[in-house]
């Protein structure tokens, strides 16, 4: 149940985090310029920039606590996706080799064509 939650929290807090950065202008306007970068300054007033900085902080913040929960949530389960996704495989049955020859058997001899004179 606490694992749900955890992975919700982390899923919803990995969009918020992407949407921040996009907003943000950066140097060269970048992204922001496209998709309307200034509605976002507009949107937060002159203290736009400061309110996104601390917000990509926070956001960042819980997306590393959350990343470190889920991998010692997983490791305290014990369950793996791949244990879980692999079928058992069949045994494989050993592959008899063929009987060695025996003495009474006569050696096998390749018969040679005889040479054509000129």
């Amino acid at each position: 149940m606490l694992y749900t939650l955890i992975l919700i929290v982390h899923v919803f807090v990995s969009f918020v985090l992407i949407a921040v950065i996009l907003l943000q202008a950066g140097r060269g306007g970048g992204l922001s310029d496209s998709f309307g970068g200034g509605a976002a300054q507009s949107m937060f007033g002159t203290r736009g920039a400061v309110y996104l900085t601390r917000a990509t902080t926070v956001c960042a913040t819980v997306f590393m606590l959350t990343s470190l929960s889920l991998a010692v949530g997983s490791v305290q389960r014990g369950r793996s996706l791949m244990e879980h996704a692999a079928p058992k495989a069949a045994p494989v049955q050993a592959v008899q080799k063929p009987a060695a020859p025996t003495e009474s058997a006569p050696p096998f001899k390749q018969e040679t064509a005889p040479a054509e004179k000129k």
